[in-house]
């Protein structure tokens, strides 16, 4: 393969792909640590530079393992965490943005992830009593101490973006993006582009759905979290099979995969767009990668879109609850 070429969050370097490695800790039953880390270092090996996880991802033990992951290899990686969940998986959700809780998830995931700085930290929700500008204060902060060099927000909404980007520059911007998740369009890119935030999408394949893996939940362990989302549900994903299948005779005809094609979708939407598939397979790594080489002529893009339409999506992206702290 090719070195992966370059793309800018702000004027933060990365991989115009990047890796979001949240599955190999959480949400998906359990991983094989040495299957993931063998993955992590076929990612550098391959040339992503950009390694996505979270304080929340199993509880810690995400950033850990990408500690072990980019020991000894510390300057091939841009390293982007997140903090803002204060509880624990299982419990009720708790968003934490104050000036002091900044400061403690920070250290805390320093010290996971075995390094002096992290290269992108993200909000990872908008604490709804906190003033947005006391969080990216203590944010910045920690850009004047160098314990961290960009900030991001996640799934925040436009309005919160500029009040942010006033107290601190904004080098990303990450929220779920795909064909069958086009929430961002209306009003978060628009924002983002005057702004110069970059745009990092991920779960841009509809977490695995837009593969055409997941016709059958039977497969998933019972502790997936894909069997709690509206459009995996009965009846629902019924329906969304028939855009996979859409997809797979445009694929076909391309000589790619339905996987590649929906990403290669969501590469095409920007030089300023980094998405972050996730997966703890070499496999499906490379597979991932190479939606980089696809080229899509207008034409080809209006057919992928006209496979998806929005209002053909059948169900809520997250349950209720979930939404409940998106777009704030």
């Amino acid at each position: 393969m090719d070195d992966v070429p370059t793309r800018y969050l702000g004027d933060l370097a990365v991989s115009a792909q990047g890796l979001g490695c949240m599955g190999m800790s959480h949400g998906y039953g359990a991983a094989d640590d040495t299957r993931s880390l063998a993955t992590l270092h076929r990612a550098l090996d391959l040339g992503v530079t950009l390694l996505d996880t979270a304080d929340f991802y199993g509880a810690g033990h995400n950033e850990e393992l990408i500690g072990r992951a980019v020991a000894g290899r510390r300057d091939q990686v841009v390293l982007a965490t997140k903090f803002g969940f204060a509880n624990r998986l299982g419990e009720p959700t708790l968003i934490r943005g104050d000036a002091a809780y900044v400061r403690q998830a920070c250290e805390a995931s320093l010290r996971r992830l075995g390094v002096d700085h992290i290269d992108l930290y993200y909000q990872h929700r908008v604490d709804p009593r906190v003033p947005i500008e006391e969080t990216v204060g203590a944010m910045a902060e920690l850009v004047r101490e160098g314990k961290v060099r960009h900030l991001g927000l996640s799934e925040a909404g436009a309005a919160t973006i500029r009040r942010a980007h006033a107290v601190h520059p904004i080098a990303a911007l990450q929220s779920e993006w795909s064909l069958w998740t086009r929430d961002p369009e209306a009003e978060v890119v628009p924002v983002c582009r005057e702004l110069g935030i970059g745009l990092v999408p991920f779960s841009p394949l509809g977490r695995g759905f837009l593969t055409g893996r997941y016709g059958s939940l039977d497969g998933l362990a019972e502790t997936d979290i894909r069997r709690g989302q509206p459009r995996f549900a009965d009846g629902n994903r019924e329906r969304n099979l028939a855009i996979v299948a859409k997809l797979n005779e445009l694929a076909g005809a391309k000589g790619v995969t339905a996987g590649q094609l929906a990403l290669a979708w969501v590469q095409h939407r920007g030089d300023d767009v980094v998405p972050i598939p996730g997966t703890r397979r070499e496999r499906y790594l490379e597979e991932n990668l190479a939606a980089l080489a696809v080229e899509l002529s207008t034409g080809e893009l209006a057919a992928v879109e006209a496979a998806a339409p929005p209002g053909q999506v059948a169900g809520a992206r997250y349950d209720a609850t979930s939404l409940a702290f998106v777009g704030g």
